[in-house]
């Protein structure tokens, strides 16, 4: 609440669509935390509490199987929050400990049921795959106990090497091999598969949701809707520019306190930024992108080999052409400047 304060805006409760408590560990909150921190965003909306806002907003917390108590659950759900997202990442006790979480398998189970039995109504379970060779992770079997939890929404991330993060680190020095491009189609492909015929709809390359499920706040973001980010590191979108917070919280915390907003970059979006992104952000969902006419060059080789289909005049890539998003955005994004 400090950090908004520090800003000029305007929140509208009647516009709010979703309240996202995540990109880091949330849940350490606990059950006092996280009410106190909900408690005035509703205080600033000018309501006693989220759960009476307006339009029944998705209030989503991220959360670490280890941290969920039966108390800190009636908690956040009393305090509004009606939609958590489960960072499971695997049952396989080796690659959880590989990935040095702190949590079990059996952790994962518990928390997911305490979660539906406390009232919060939407549970989404997060899991990684292609994992490195050398753990022999059993993905198919990850799937199936990911489904005997019958989560509303799964979102599945294709583990990658980054520099500067100890996988990078252990990559570079030889210790751990990236997974083949081979295997990452193949398990993106099964899981596509089984979640498709468990009912799941794979609405997006990273994400699947039953009827009814599908992420409000990742969906703004494919949207190209603006928000608004607080925290450290956090990022926002006004719709013309983009804007980035501090990154290290004791820089952070000290702009915050001594009232000064802690920005530390942003950039106005040119109208080769705006096409790019929209393109990019059209193809990565189902719903598609509106196609034109002179598009058709482009397009119709994807087509032809099974990597995108049109309906409704709208582009559609299929989840091979999913595997292919960046080059075909490049490709398409080219065209659209050259036209």
């Amino acid at each position: 609440m400090a950090e908004l304060a520090t800003r000029s805006v305007d929140l509208d409760p009647r516009s709010l669509k979703s309240l996202y408590l995540g990109g880091g560990t949330p849940s350490k909150l606990g059950q006092h935390g996280i009410p106190a921190l909900l408690a005035g965003f509703a205080h600033r909306l000018g309501v006693d509490n989220l759960s009476t806002l307006p339009g029944n907003p998705e209030i989503t917390i991220e959360v670490n199987p280890e941290d969920v108590t039966e108390q800190a659950v009636s908690a956040w759900a009393a305090a509004g929050v009606n939609r958590a997202s489960l960072g499971v990442q695997s049952f396989d006790p080796a690659v959880l400990q590989w990935m040095h979480r702190e949590h079990g398998p059996e952790d994962s189970v518990r928390a997911a049921q305490l979660l539906r039995a406390g009232g919060i109504g939407s549970l989404s379970l997060d899991l990684i795959f292609a994992l490195p060779d050398q753990l022999e992770r059993d993905w198919t079997r990850d799937i199936e106990l990911a489904l005997e939890l019958e989560p509303d929404h799964l979102s599945l991330y294709g583990l990658t090497v980054e520099p500067k993060t100890p996988l990078g680190r252990w990559s570079a020095r030889g210790e751990v091999a990236e997974a083949p491009e081979e295997r990452f189609e193949a398990e993106f492909l099964a899981a596509h598969r089984a979640l498709g015929l468990a009912g799941y709809e794979h609405y997006e390359v990273s994400n699947y949701g039953r009827p009814g499920h599908r992420a409000v706040h990742n969906s703004a973001y494919w949207s190209g809707a603006s928000y608004l980010g607080l925290g450290p590191s956090a990022h926002g979108f006004d719709g013309r520019a983009r804007r980035w917070n501090i990154a290290a919280y004791a820089a952070w915390s000290d702009a915050v306190a001594a009232g000064a907003d802690p920005l530390e970059g942003s950039e106005d979006l040119s109208e080769n930024d705006r096409l790019a992104e929209s393109v990019y952000l059209g193809l990565r969902t189902t719903d598609g992108l509106s196609i034109r006419q002179y598009d058709a060059m482009t397009v119709t080789p994807w087509i032809e080999r099974g990597w995108a289909r049109v309906a409704a005049d709208r582009l559609q890539l299929t989840p091979l052409g999913w595997l292919r998003l960046d080059a075909l955005a490049v490709a398409l994004t080219s065209a659209r400047s050259r036209s």
